[in-house]
């Protein structure tokens, strides 16, 4: 069976998701550099099989591992593909075991510990299921793989191809962003298409960056607020995936061109690809995110992470939200965690202002 539901909700199966956009890769297949093009297309096809693969695996019904519990402390298991594309690969460090000569299972073990310790001790939450779901990842899959994802069971690892990207385990941010999917897969479910989309892909760059702050000791005011610093390639001219303090400016590259995200709603992105632009309009609610985590200031995961997290946990928010749905339900927790007319509900509903989201009267829209 699938993810259990929040009592009331409707069914609904979890999905592929990826780290990179697919717009991104897209331009790289286009690339005059041959190696770059070819890197490029081969992860945007094996992209494509596995979104197939986990459509097939839903109608078969595959059982994912047992959860243990109530248990405080994770079960981490990394396997290696050996650059092949069946998963879950070889197993090469179990929880407890000491760190090895590989560098890369060495990263994903520490960053599948630094996610469940955020969870646990920022948010009470045990694992991703809340009930000791065992962590699993798979590194060094397939041959030059630009990506990372999550496929509803375990987290895999790409290598990059030394060009367009590095090894997608050296920014622990990225690790949690994909594993934060699961706990999107085990709450609120929000349907991977336009608006909701684009909660789902915001509220995964919210508790990566979260992850990343917390592993590094960070008040709000020191992080560097981007999706995978470090990750892009030396040929590649930007510094991140993602901002979230600035939307727009992660990257701006002859051949990939410039980072499409919008700040606000006045230039939101009306699209069919990418599921409606999930990996795009998730600019809006992340900056909304960082207006609010910086106006608190202090532990950016203590009072705005926390209201991000009620609002995704509350069991308001449908599959199918709206920005303005978020918007609305945040700012209710705010009231309902910390009192009508107190510092969290202003930088709230500044933050929402100020992206051009209202916070109240706004109905359900599919976006």
């Amino acid at each position: 069976m699938d993810a259990p539901l929040s009592p009331g909700r409707t069914h609904r199966h979890p999905v592929f998701c990826t780290v990179v956009p697919p717009h991104l890769l897209d331009k790289a297949a286009r690339s005059a550099d041959t190696g770059r093009a070819d890197a490029a297309q081969r992860t945007l096809e094996q992209d494509a099989f596995l979104r197939t693969r986990r459509r097939i695996s839903t109608v078969r019904g595959i059982v994912p591992a047992a959860a243990v519990p109530g248990s405080d402390t994770p079960l981490r298991t990394v396997y290696d593909a050996q650059h092949r594309t069946r998963l879950p690969g070889r197993k090469v460090r179990g929880e407890g075991d000491e760190p090895g000569r590989d560098a890369t299972v060495n990263r994903a073990y520490a960053g599948l510990g630094a996610t469940f310790e955020l969870f646990l001790q920022g948010f009470g939450r045990r694992s991703i299921d809340d009930s000791g779901l065992p962590l699993d990842a798979t590194v060094h899959y397939g041959e030059d793989y630009n990506n990372a994802f999550w496929d509803g069971r375990q987290m895999v690892f790409g290598d990059g191809d030394g060009d367009l990207f590095l090894d997608f385990t050296v920014a622990v941010d990225v690790i949690g962003h994909e594993l934060a999917h699961g706990v999107t897969q085990y709450t609120a479910n929000l349907d991977y298409h336009g608006q909701s989309g684009a909660l789902n892909e915001s509220m995964s760059d919210v508790f990566g960056s979260l992850i990343k702050q917390y592993s590094l000791g960070q008040n709000a005011d020191e992080a560097d607020w981007l999706i995978g610093a470090g990750l892009l390639g030396p040929n590649v001219t930007g510094v991140a995936l993602r901002s979230m303090r600035a939307p727009g400016t992660a990257y701006d590259d002859d051949e990939l061109g410039r980072d499409p995200q919008p700040a606000t709603m006045d230039d939101f992105v009306v699209t069919s690809r990418d599921n409606g632009g999930v990996h795009i309009n998730s600019g809006i609610p992340n900056h909304a995110f960082f207006i609010a985590a910086t106006e608190l200031g202090g532990r950016a995961w203590e009072r705005a992470g926390q209201l991000w997290y009620d609002t995704l946990t509350g069991g308001e928010l449908t599959e199918k939200a709206s920005f303005a749905d978020f918007a609305r339900l945040s700012v209710a927790a705010a009231v309902t965690r910390f009192g009508d007319g107190g510092a969290e509900h202003r930088a709230l509903q500044k933050a929402w202002a100020t992206v051009g989201v209202p916070a109240e009267g706004w109905g359900t829209a599919d976006g």
